[in-house]
C-alpha cells in the first residue's frame, strides 16, 4: 500500500503500519503479499520460539545421553574394571569417616548398570536417540510456526505426558515438576490459541484470527467476492492525490473505502421536478 506525497512515495509497513519513503524491493498483487504476524500473532510468535529453544536443549541433552549410553555399551568391560580399580583407592578414606562404599546406592547403582546387557543397552541408545530426533522436529516446526509443527508438538509432548507422571510417582523432584507443568502447559496452549484438532473454530478460525489483524484484510474480503474496485484506483495501492508534508495523517485509517472517498466527487442534487431512477 503506498501513497504519492510531496516527499516522494511513501511505503506502508505491513507489520508496524508505518509508512516509509523508500523504493520497494518487490511487487505483486496485494493477495499475494506476505502478511507479517502483527498483535497477538507477533507474541504466539515469540511463545512458539521459546519452546522452540527449549526444545533445542532437550535435543542436546538427550543426543548427548544416547551417545554416552552407545559408548558405555561399546567400551562396558574396560569401564566395569576401571571403576573397581578406582573404588578400591576410595575406600579407605570411606572406612575412615564410616560409610560404606560397596552398599552405598550409588555404587550399587553403578555397578547394576554393567550388568546389562550389551544389546539392552544399544537399544536404550536407539531409543534416546529417536526421542532426540523428535525433539528436533519439535523445534524446527515451532521456530518455523508452521502448523504441522503446531500438531507434532502437541501430539509428541502429550504423548509423553504419562511417562512422566509415573517419573514422578516413583521419585519426585523439583526439575521433574517443573518440566511436566511446563510440558502440561504447552498442550494447552498448543490445543486452544492454535485452535488444533477442530477446538475453538479448528483451522478455518484460526486463519480468520490472523487475517483479522492484517493490514490487508479489509482490502481482501471485497476483492475476492469480485466487487468491483473504484474507477483510477490500482487494487493494490492506494493513491491520494494531494500532496501533503505528512502521508500517515492521509493513510492511518482502514485501507478499504479512505482512498475511494478522496478521490470520489461531491455528491450532486437531483433538480427540483426530476425524479431520480
Amino acid at each position: 500500500m503506498r501513497a504519492d506525497t510531496a516527499l516522494g512515495t511513501a511505503w506502508r509497513c505491513l507489520r508496524c503500519g508505518d509508512f516509509v519513503l523508500d523504493v520497494p524491493t518487490s511487487t505483486g498483487p496485494a493477495d499475494e503479499a506476505p502478511r507479517p504476524p502483527r498483535g497477538k500473532a507477533l507474541r504466539s510468535r515469540l511463545i512458539m520460539r521459546l519452546l522452540a529453544v527449549e526444545r533445542v536443549f532437550r535435543f542436546f541433552l538427550v543426543a548427548l545421553g544416547a551417545f554416552a549410553v552407545w559408548k558405555f555399551s561399546n567400551s562396558q568391560h574396560a569401564l566395569q574394571d576401571l571403576f573397581e580399580r578406582n573404588l578400591t583407592i576410595f575406600k579407605p578414606a570411606a572406612q575412615h569417616y564410616g560409610y560404606d562404599l560397596d552398599n552405598s546406592s550409588v555404587v550399587t547403582t553403578i555397578r547394576k548398570l554393567f550388568t546389562y546387557k550389551a544389546s539392552t543397552l544399544d537399544a536404550a541408545a536407539a531409543a534416546l536417540g529417536v526421542y532426540a530426533l523428535i525433539e528436533a522436529i519439535e523445534a524446527v516446526g515451532l521456530w518455523l510456526a508452521k502448523r504441522w509443527g503446531e500438531y507434532f508438538a502437541a501430539v509428541a509432548t502429550a504423548l509423553f505426558l504419562p511417562v512422566e507422571i509415573y517419573e514422578l510417582s516413583e521419585h519426585a523432584t523439583k526439575f521433574k515438576i517443573a518440566t511436566f507443568a511446563l510440558n502440561v502447559l504447552a498442550v494447552l496452549y498448543l490445543l486452544l490459541t492454535k485452535r488444533l484438532f477442530g477446538l475453538r473454530g479448528g483451522g478455518l478460525a484460526y486463519e480468520a484470527q490472523l487475517n483479522s489483524e492484517s493490514l490487508l484484510a479489509e482490502m481482501l474480503p471485497e476483492r475476492e467476492l469480485g466487487v468491483p474496485e473504484p474507477a483510477g484506483l490500482k487494487p493494490d495501492t492506494i493513491t491520494v492525490p494531494t500532496a501533503l508534508p505528512e502521508p500517515t495523517t492521509v493513510l492511518s485509517g482502514p485501507a478499504r473505502g479512505s482512498s475511494a472517498q478522496a478521490l470520489a466527487p461531491d455528491p450532486v442534487e437531483p433538480a427540483p421536478g426530476i425524479v431520480e431512477a
